[in-house]
C-alpha cells in the first residue's frame, strides 16, 4: 500500500539511494518508560538486519515523536520516500485509522514524500507467519525449559472482532507447533482475563499451564497478566516479544513484501 504525503515539489537528489529507503516503525505507545526502550531495541536490531537502510521508531501516543513528525522530518533532511510498518499484532482500529491519518497529516504540509506503508505483524489474512510463532516459542522457551500441558496466549485486548479472530488465529496455530492445547485471553476490552483462562485449562486437568505473551513491549498490561497468571498457577509466563530475531526478520518481510 503506497500513500504519498506532501505534493510534487521538483526533483531533488534522493540521499537514501536504490534499495536505502528509510524505514519508519510504528508503536502504539505507552506511558511506561520500559516500552519506548523495547522498541528503540527493536529498530537498532532492524537497522543491524541490514545495515546502511535508516530505521527510526515512533510512536502514536505517549512517547515523541510521533509518526506525522518523524515523516515531516525525513522530508526536510531530503527523503523523498519512505516505508513504514506498523508495529501492530492486529490489524484494528490503530492500524486502519491511525496511521493513515499520520501519513495524511503528514501530507498537508511540508516537503514530498512518499509513504509505503507495510501489513502489520500479526496475520495477514488467514495466514499466520512461522517466525511470529517461532518468536513466541523463543520467549516460552526463555521463561521455562521444557514441555507444557497447556498454553494461553494473552493480548492486550480490542472491541474488533476480527481483530479477537486473528489473534485466536494465533492461539491455534501455536497451540499446533507446540503440540498443547492453547486458549486466549486478553488484558482488557473482552474476556476471558488470563487468570481464567489458566484457571480453566487446570480445572480439566493441565498441571503445567504457561502464559505465552502476545506484547512487543512490557508494560502495565504485561506486568498485570503477569501477575494474574501466577495467581491462577501458571507455571511461566514469557516475556514480551521486543527485540526478538525472529521479529526483526518479520518486519524486514513486511518492507519487502511491500516494496514489492
Amino acid at each position: 500500500m503506497t500513500e504519498a504525503a506532501g505534493t510534487d515539489g521538483g526533483s531533488r537528489p534522493d540521499p537514501s539511494g536504490p534499495g536505502r529507503d528509510p524505514l519508519l516503525l510504528v508503536a502504539h505507545g505507552s506511558r511506561d518508560p520500559r516500552a519506548a526502550e523495547a522498541i528503540r531495541a527493536l529498530a537498532r536490531a532492524v537497522s543491524a538486519a541490514r545495515p546502511g537502510t535508516p530505521v527510526l521508531p515512533s510512536w502514536l501516543d505517549h512517547t515523541e515523536p510521533g509518526p506525522t513528525e518523524a515523516l515531516r522530518g525525513l522530508a526536510a533532511a531530503g527523503h523523498s520516500r519512505a516505508v513504514l510498518v506498523p508495529l501492530l499484532l492486529t490489524a484494528a482500529y490503530h492500524r486502519r485509522v491511525d496511521i493513515p491519518a499520520a501519513v495524511a497529516a503528514a501530507r498537508e504540509s511540508g516537503p514530498p514524500i512518499a509513504v509505503t506503508v507495510t501489513d502489520v505483524l500479526g496475520p495477514v489474512g488467514h495466514r499466520v507467519d512461522r517466525g511470529l510463532l517461532t518468536a513466541l516459542g523463543r520467549r516460552l522457551d526463555e521463561a521455562e525449559p521444557g514441555r507444557f500441558d497447556a498454553v494461553v496466549l494473552a493480548a492486550a485486548g480490542t472491541r474488533d472482532a476480527s481483530a479477537r479472530a486473528s489473534v485466536g488465529r494465533v492461539a491455534r496455530e501455536l497451540g499446533v507447533t507446540l503440540g498443547t492445547p492453547a486458549r486466549v485471553s486478553y488484558a482488557s476490552a473482552a474476556p476471558p482475563a488470563v487468570g481464567a483462562a489458566v484457571a480453566r485449562l487446570r480445572g480439566r486437568g493441565a498441571r503445567r499451564v504457561a502464559v505465552a505473551a502476545y506484547f512487543l513491549a512490557p508494560g502495565l498490561f504485561h506486568d498485570a497478566v503477569a501477575v494474574a497468571a501466577r495467581e491462577a498457577g501458571a507455571v511461566a509466563v514469557a516475556a514480551p516479544l521486543t527485540d526478538a530475531p525472529e521479529l526483526v526478520e518479520l518486519v524486514w518481510d513486511r518492507v519487502n513484501v511491500a516494496r514489492r
